[in-house]
This record gives C-alpha cells, sequence and structure tokens, in this order.
C-alpha cells in the first residue's frame, strides 16, 4: 500500500489485538511503528508491553503513567460538573480517551510520526472519542483505524493471522480469557458482550471484579469524613491525598461495601442502543458527596443553573468532544462555581448505599440556622414579607384565571 505514512504512534496495550494492529502497520503500511501504552489505573502490568513490542522490533516504545493526570485534569474537573449521561452513566471510558488522544498527539509530535492508531471498532464510540481528540489537537494529523480497515473480523481469522505471523498466543490464557469486553481505568470497569447482550439476562455475579455484591457486604457500615477544596476531594479523615489517591482509596473501600455496580442500556453516539455493566465505587461516592457539599455551599440559581447545563456537558464527554470549546466554555463557568465548595462530607457506606449524614463548611456554608429555625428567630426572618412576595408570584397565575372566566 502506498500510503505516504512513514511513521505511525500506536495505541498498545500489549495484548493479542494490539499486536495484531502491530505487525498489520508494519505489512499493510510498510511503516515504522511507535507503541504507547498508558497506565491508568487499570489494574493490569504495563511493562510486559516493552517486552512485546521490542520482540516485534519496535524501537521507539512509551510506557506512561497517567494516573495522577488522569485524575486530576479529567475525572476531577468533570465531577465538578456533576456529570451523568442518559442519568446513569458515570462516563468511565468516555473521560479517559481525551487523555490517550492527548498523549497519542504528543509522541507523534515528539517522534515526527504522520498517523496515529487505535484499535477501536468500527461499531463504538471510542473510534469517535480517540479521534475527534485527535484532530482538535493536530488537524492534519491521518488516523488508521484498522477495525475500519482490514478483514480480520472474527475471532478465528484474528488467531490465524497470529499464527502466520509469529504472534505469541497464551493458549491457557485465552481459554481463561472473560467473556466479556472490558475497559478499565482508575474510574471504572466496564462490562459488554456475551450474555448481556440480552438486555433481560442478569449479569453473573461472579463478573464483578472490583465490588462484592451488596448481599454479601459487611454488617457493620464504614463512615468516612472527605475534605473538600474549590469542589475536589483533598483529603479523607483528615489525611490529605492526591487525585490518584483519593480514587484509589475510595474504589477500594466503596468496592468492600458493595457500592457503585449499574447495569445500563445507553444511546451510543453511533446510533445504536449498547447495554453495559460497569462498577465505580470511587465514582458514586465522589458524586453523591460533591453534590452534598454543593447543596451548602453553592447558591441556589448558580447550583440550578449547573444542573441545566449538565447534561449538555455530559453528552460532549460521551461523544467524544472535550476538547471542543464549547465544553472548554463550560468548564470555565463550572469552575467558577466551585470557588467556594469547601468543606466536609460525612458519608456512610453499607450494603451497596452511600448515605450522607453530615455536611459543614466552616467558611462558606449558606445555611442560616437563625433563618431556617422552627423555634423563635429573633427577628431574622420577617413572616409577613412572604404574603407580598406570593401577590406577586401569583400576578399572571390570576390574570389568566380571569381571562378563562
Amino acid at each position: 500500500m502506498s500510503s505516504g505514512v512513514k511513521k505511525v504512534v500506536l495505541a498498545y496495550s500489549g495484548g493479542l489485538d494490539t499486536s495484531i494492529i502491530l505487525k498489520w502497520l508494519q505489512d499493510v503500511y510498510n511503516c515504522e511503528v511507535v507503541t504507547f501504552t498508558a497506565d491508568i489505573g487499570q489494574g493490569e502490568e504495563v511493562e510486559p508491553a516493552r517486552a512485546k513490542a521490542k520482540a516485534m522490533g519496535i524501537k521507539e516504545i512509551y510506557i506512561d503513567d497517567l494516573r495522577e493526570e488522569y485524575a486530576r485534569d479529567f475525572v476531577f474537573p468533570m465531577f465538578r460538573a456533576n456529570a451523568i449521561y442518559e442519568g446513569e452513566y458515570l462516563l468511565g471510558t468516555s473521560i479517559a480517551r481525551p487523555l490517550i488522544a492527548k498523549r497519542l498527539i504528543e509522541i507523534a509530535n515528539e517522534t515526527g510520526a504522520d498517523a496515529i492508531s487505535h484499535g477501536a471498532t468500527g461499531k463504538g464510540n471510542d473510534q469517535v472519542r480517540f479521534e475527534l481528540g485527535a484532530y482538535a489537537l493536530k488537524p492534519d494529523v491521518k488516523v488508521i483505524a484498522p477495525w475500519r480497515e482490514w478483514d480480520l473480523l472474527s475471532r478465528e481469522k484474528l488467531m490465524k493471522y497470529a499464527e502466520e505471523n509469529g504472534i505469541e498466543i497464551d493458549y491457557a490464557k485465552q481459554g481463561k480469557k472473560s467473556p466479556y469486553s472490558m475497559d478499565a481505568n482508575l474510574l471504572h470497569i466496564s462490562y459488554e458482550g456475551d450474555q448481556l447482550e440480552d438486555p433481560w439476562v442478569g449479569p453473573e455475579d461472579d463478573m464483578w471484579r472490583w465490588t462484592v455484591s451488596p448481599e454479601r457486604a459487611p454488617d457493620e457500615p464504614t463512615i468516612m469524613t472527605l475534605t473538600f477544596e474549590r469542589g475536589d476531594i483533598v483529603a479523607i479523615d483528615g489525611k490529605a491525598m492526591s487525585p490518584a489517591t483519593v480514587m484509589e482509596h475510595l474504589n477500594k473501600v466503596a468496592g468492600a461495601n458493595g457500592v457503585g455496580r449499574d447495569d445500563i442500556v445507553e444511546n451510543r453516539y453511533v446510533g445504536m442502543k449498547s447495554r453495559g455493566c460497569y462498577e465505580t465505587p470511587a465514582g458514586t461516592v465522589m458524586l453523591k458527596a460533591h453534590r452534598a457539599i454543593e447543596s451548602l455551599t453553592l447558591d441556589r440559581n448558580a447550583a440550578h443553573l449547573k444542573d441545566e447545563l449538565m447534561p449538555k456537558y455530559a453528552e460532549m464527554i460521551y461523544n467524544g468532544y472535550w476538547w471542543s470549546p464549547e465544553r472548554e466554555a463550560l468548564q470555565v463557568l463550572i469552575d467558577k462555581t466551585q470557588e467556594t465548595v469547601n468543606g466536609d462530607v460525612r458519608i456512610k457506606l453499607y450494603k451497596g448505599n452511600v448515605i450522607v449524614e453530615g455536611r459543614r463548611s466552616e467558611t462558606d456554608s449558606l445555611f442560616d440556622a437563625t433563618i431556617a429555625t422552627f423555634e423563635d428567630d429573633g427577628g431574622a426572618y420577617d413572616q409577613k414579607d412572604a404574603a407580598g412576595f406570593i401577590k406577586l408570584n401569583a400576578l399572571r397565575l390570576r390574570v389568566g384565571a380571569r381571562r378563562k372566566k
């Protein structure tokens, strides 16, 4: 193939599929391949990818620990918005893609590559997310998506290609491989495929990896205090933590209490409905706690405006528009509202539930007990004022009612 591509940066996991893609790129495009493997908290060793890439003749190999950048610059800003797609999905896969796209482009610029490549299929959202991000950051980059080009469209064809090209296949591991298509990072782990393709069939309990079932969770609750600064969790039970450490800790503790499972049928950007199961222990706690501290510290109309804009913001992330001007503009507004979101939230984790038990802010609380009390408020609030307030707000209703007579 005369493609004009001299060097391509491949998002490389080191697994069978991306190893096949690596060889396919070498054969079909006759180009040099640079591999990029990201650690974003998927819980699997990434260093073995180096040896596999070297064995396939790769000279430029990037293996990056991006956990802190992922949590700090992508997950935490998203949670300041309380983003949730279609009322349920906490966007665990979606929010990781702009970071991977960013790093692919950075490596392409560093190595002089003229193309990038990924292993996303032509049916899913990830191809859109990777490529919209790449084009936003490097408009003229060439994107190679093998699943949209090759004819290796079955597991049998992929295995045959691997055997013919000397790509190592661990048959024992293949036999033990999960039947589900899975994606994991610090925020979540997702499951699709196999019996989940029937929306009526429930997931098997042994499918879940990060959470115990609520029925098997401890009989004693776990209580913890989360400290927020400008909308971000900065400490747990008084211990300062980095963003990634916060998420790692919450994943462990919340998962042990059965928190974070979800089973969703969602609308993909490419047009089809898809059923997926998700484990998002840390994210489930973060969302609940963040809304709790906002309820105390955020002005009513600012909070309501955020809630009105949130579905659009979440849709931007789900569809791959993290690097768009509209998302960036919304982020400025969201971050402005978070200047006063400071304080502590005490939560109880119990058998799959996240229960808010208390919230406080010494510097930014808008809760005034002297006004809200049911007891004698000492004149802090004049109840007679409510009469005029109600009549003014009822004026249009009264005028409309008279017209109907």
